[in-house]
This record gives C-alpha cells, structure tokens and sequence, in this order.
C-alpha cells in the first residue's frame, strides 16, 4: 500500500510502499477512504513526539476485515486515537485516553491514517451516520477535542469567553462554544479565518488589535509558543485558562501571574467522539467552509506543503478515489 511517512531528520514527508498491515486480536482492519491534515501533523514533521512511522489520526474509513466481531465488516468508521492496554492504573480508573502503555495512532508507536490502510482496535472504532459525509466525518476527532473543553469547564450564557487562534483547531472550538450562548471573542491573525466564526455570530478581532479586556475564560488554540502569555494577562483573577496547543518545542507560561491572579489552567486534550457525531449528523456544526482543499494520496508531499499556508485552514486526503482525474488535487 502507499503510505505517507514523517521524516523528523529533515523534517519533511516522504511517500513509499509499505506492506499492508495485519489485524492483531481485537483490531480491525480498515480501509482509509478520507484523512485530514492537523497542526499535530505538521509539528511532528518538525520532532515533536519523534515520531518516525506512517502519520494521521484524523480520519473516516470502511472496515475490510474483523475476526473478533465480524459484524463491523462493510461499515464505514472513523477510531479514537489512544490506544490502551486496559490493565494499567489509568485504564482500571476509566482514563484509557491516558494509559500508561498506550501506543497513539499517527503520534506514537503506531502507524497511523495517512495510508490506504490501517489497524486500530475494535474497541476505538465509531459507526458513521449514513447522513454524515466523508468529509464532515473527517472532523469528527478535531471536533471532540473541541468538545472536551465543556466536559472540563463549565461555560454557559454568563460567562465571557476569549478564544485565541483561528486556525483548524480553533475553528471547531468557536463552533462548539458558540452553542453554549457564551459572549465570544476570537482573536488570530486572519481576516478570512475569522470571518468563518463572525458569519455565526462571534466577536472578532485581529490579535494584534486585541485590547487589555480580562475575560472568564481563556482558550488558547494559537499554536504558537508566544500565546501563553498573552492568554495568561487576558484571563480575570480566578478565571480559567485552557490550553489547547501542543508544540515541538514547548510553551512556558508565566507562573507568577498564574499564582497572583489565582487562575485555574485547565490541559486539554482529546474528547469522547459519540457527541461529535451527534452534532455532525444534526447539521449543528458545519465543518464544510473550513475544507481548504482535498489531495489525492498521491499528491500527499504537495498537500503538506500547501497545508503550511497562512490563509490555509483544514487539507485533507484522499485515499480512494481516481488520482488521475483532472480535478484530483483540489484546491478551494
């Protein structure tokens, strides 16, 4: 099969032939039918998680082959990302997203999405709704990252909420508190991202515009390591700071003002994908305006590169339909 590998040395991609993969006890092996490119992507491609093997995570597919339940066969999936071992502390006490001996699909020890196949525990996979699309169904891990933030904070109509970044993290995260009633701000650096978020109702500002008003909570989805900051001095004494970005070489925080203003800062990661589904099917998010363009697999090296753009929000890849039609590399 063709599979797109992450090359940290020369941080870059390379495309190659790799044996199909095999369904250990309890896996299923499924066919990629769409996957999309994330931020996670692109920094492991930098070294974060020194991550070597076939990358992504976001995805929607049909299961092929499944000997432990035969049932999924011919039904189309996307999987949870964390792979647990189901006997650690973590696993006994309900948190396989984080076990101790979990192996991450696309980020650690496990080949991931970027292929034309891959292998991922029964357990982790979700039936689609047949109203939901491959390409809305792609978003479904982003989504439920997004909404992890309201499984851990409590934000509802009162509150003041501040969302920093407007890229394809944040996009879904604005989305998702918007359907809280919250007063919501973004801030990024691009009038057209941000029209995404103003068009349903959000305040938006340049970060560069942004004035010295406190907020009760904080998201800071920039990507960038010189947010931190910035998301600290906006948030109100005894507000709540949620951390959304992961990066190769780290953020530091400025304690101090952590300490003073008794702020409460919240990581946060992956969420529970069942909720995602709902929303997609019930047409409450809309993830369609934030598809940049779709690449077939074999234009996977040009996707990456055209993924890193400024005016750039979601890349995705296609593993199933003809590359040689003229449209194949799709740009929107």
């Amino acid at each position: 099969m063709k599979a797109l590998i992450a090359c940290p040395e020369t941080k870059d991609v390379r495309l190659e032939d790799r044996p199909r993969p095999e369904p250990g006890p309890g896996q299923a092996l499924v066919q990629v039918r769409q996957a999309g490119i994330c931020g996670t992507d692109l920094e492991i491609v930098k070294g974060y998680m020194s991550f070597s093997g076939v990358l992504g995570h976001e995805f929607v597919g049909r299961v092929e082959a499944c000997e432990s339940d035969p049932a999924w066969v011919g039904r189309r999936v996307v999987g949870e990302l964390n792979c647990a071992c189901g006997g650690c502390d973590n696993c006994r006490r309900g948190l396989p997203r984080h076990c101790e001996n979990r192996t991450v699909l696309g980020i650690e020890r496990h080949d991931g999405a970027f292929a034309e196949y891959l292998t991922l525990p029964v357990a982790n996979l979700h039936a689609v709704p047949d109203t939901v699309g491959d390409e809305h169904a792609v978003f479904t891990e982003p989504l439920a990252a997004a909404l992890e933030i309201l499984a851990q904070v409590r934000i509802d109509p009162s509150h003041d909420v501040l969302l920093l970044g407007d890229g394809r993290l944040a996009q879904l995260i604005g989305q998702v508190l918007l359907l809280t009633g919250c007063r919501l701000t973004v801030a990024g650096k691009h009038e057209s991202k941000l029209a995404h978020l103003k068009s349903r109702g959000a305040r938006t500002v340049l970060a560069d515009k942004l004035g010295e008003e406190r907020h009760d909570v904080v998201v800071e989805a920039t990507g960038s390591p010189a947010a931190a900051e910035m998301a600290v001095r906006r948030c109100r004494p005894r507000g709540t700071l949620v951390l959304k970005t992961t990066l190769a070489g780290g953020a530091g925080l400025p304690l101090t003002d952590v300490v003073i203003d008794e702020i409460t800062v919240v990581g946060s990661r992956c969420g529970d994908f069942a909720p995602a589904l709902r929303l997609l099917a019930q047409g409450l998010v809309d993830p369609s305006p934030l598809i940049s363009g779709i690449y077939p697999l074999s234009k996977a090296q040009e996707a990456f590169e055209y993924a890193r753009g400024r005016e750039v929000v979601k890349v995705l890849l296609d593993m199933v339909h003809d590359e040689s039609r003229p449209d194949a590399a799709e740009e929107r």
